[in-house]
């Protein structure tokens, strides 16, 4: 938590943003409006993301090329008035470059050549340097923090270890979880090891993002949401907490937020809320009102709009934004997003009815 004002940490600056909402709210400061994002905002709703991923060939080859990667996160903001740009990559890039093998098949999504099933996988995985195995990454970071030109910050990610490992875990993605929790339950403390070296390797990615240029950085616990609340606080929870706690906390004279995403974790909120980052995002099937009574006096909250209400009229989408502003109430420390990623079939002129609804709506709980 930060209780230095952001116009202190501003002070210096090479580049004045000239749009600070997300920082404010993340760090509870005044806003004129509710800053709005969009998890997915760079993906394949758009026409434009299409097109860049046909020309790059393939999923990874437009994730493994900086200047693909900035074009792809830079397309929404020519479209819609984001008041944050995403770093565009995958959250698999770690198990990547611990030599796993990373692909993705048509219909199928991600998979993996080598998986994780015994002690010994685990202890043959690499200790890796953000810096020099995933310089793609980090090489994209600095030329999107350039060509925003202070425009928006620039937001990073991660997925949270025990999101990692399920991955490496299942080789891919999985409707169960069979073989990710059988590992946790019949070797706990091999799984300790995978998450520990995971933590380890999220921690100097993150940093590594945060030093190239990204100004929030944000945790997916994608997957945290199928344990039971055991096994979440000590499989999932605890190693976000270490990463939090290990985190550069200012950057260029500023403080870097951090936002932890835990889907379908609406009932752990007071423990998420002691990993002690700045704001922490909510799906839909928690309200926000009951977040902010919960948690709102401790952290900034980020959500929480079904995205399946993009597929309806624009009437619709503004009375559901009106009423989410309105379950928030007035004050800071909301930073409006979906309650998960935008899915493909969207249609790209209602992200417009969205995020102007919220800036519109918004300004009356700000005055």
């Amino acid at each position: 938590m930060f209780s230095t004002t952001y116009n202190e940490f501003v002070q210096g600056m090479s580049i004045v943003l000239k749009n600070d909402r997300l920082l404010r709210a993340l760090t509870r400061q005044n806003v004129d409006v509710t800053p709005v994002w969009m998890m997915r905002q760079a993906g394949r709703y758009l026409p434009e993301y299409r097109a860049t991923r046909s020309r790059a060939g393939d999923f990874m080859s437009l994730c493994q090329s900086p200047e693909l990667a900035c074009e792809v996160t830079l397309q929404p903001l020519r479209r819609y008035a984001f008041d944050a740009a995403i770093l565009f990559s995958d959250i698999l890039t770690i198990p990547d470059a611990m030599g796993l093998g990373l692909f993705f098949e048509a219909g199928e999504g991600p998979r993996f050549r080598k998986v994780i099933r015994t002690r010994s996988d685990v202890e043959k995985l690499p200790a890796i340097s953000a810096k020099s195995d995933l310089s793609y990454v980090i090489d994209a970071v600095s030329l999107i923090r350039r060509e925003l030109d202070g425009s928006v910050p620039l937001i990073g990610f991660s997925g949270s270890p025990w999101t990692l490992a399920t991955y490496m875990i299942e080789g891919g993605g999985s409707k169960d979880f069979r073989q990710a929790k059988a590992f946790l339950y019949t070797e706990p403390e091999v799984m300790h090891l995978l998450l520990s070296k995971l933590a380890d390797a999220v921690t100097d990615y993150l940093n590594a993002q945060i030093v190239a240029g990204a100004q929030a950085v944000q945790i997916f616990d994608t997957w945290g949401g199928i344990l039971s609340t055991p096994n979440y606080l000590d499989f999932s929870l605890s190693y976000m907490k270490k990463i939090v706690s290990k985190l550069i906390k200012e950057h260029e004279g500023r403080a870097v937020p951090v936002i932890l995403f835990t889907k379908n974790g609406g009932q752990w909120l007071e423990q998420i809320a002691t990993a002690e980052a700045d704001a922490v995002g909510l799906d839909w099937t928690t309200e926000i009102s009951s977040g902010r009574e919960r948690i709102g006096s401790v952290c900034a909250l980020q959500g929480n709009m079904d995205p399946s209400i993009l597929y309806s009229s624009p009437s619709v989408i503004r009375r559901e934004v009106e009423r989410i502003l309105a379950n928030f109430g007035k004050g800071n420390g909301h930073v409006f997003n979906l309650g998960h990623g935008i899915t493909p079939e969207v249609n790209p002129d209602h992200v417009s009815v969205f995020v102007d609804a919220v800036h519109e709506i918004s300004a009356q709980y700000h005055t």
